[in-house]
């Protein structure tokens, strides 16, 4: 899964070892299976090489997407065809 993460976020997961978010959509703290109990137990935290993201290595206790899927990434952009479907996404997001 991919999240936001602002300093406070961090540093709530660094304290608790549980993957904590920000929600910009609705301007608060967020801790990952607060509410469906699959939550996230933070290993690791690793800083890329710009310093400007964050890669928690987690033990899952159940599917990181709310959809249910084990992955929010299971749709796969084919390389001969991704052109089409990138072009397909865009104008979907685009009347959104």
């Amino acid at each position: 899964m991919l999240a936001w993460a602002n300093a406070e976020a961090v540093q709530l997961t660094l304290d608790t070892g549980t993957a904590t978010f920000y929600s910009r959509s609705r301007s608060e703290i967020w801790v990952k299976g607060a509410t469906s109990g699959n939550t996230q137990s933070v290993c690791e935290v690793r800083l890329d090489c710009d310093g400007d993201a964050l890669l928690y290595v987690v033990h899952a206790a159940g599917p990181a997407c709310h959809t249910g899927l084990t992955s929010c990434f299971d749709t796969a952009l084919l390389l001969g065809d991704s052109r089409e479907q990138l072009s397909t996404l865009a104008t979907k997001d685009e009347a959104n």
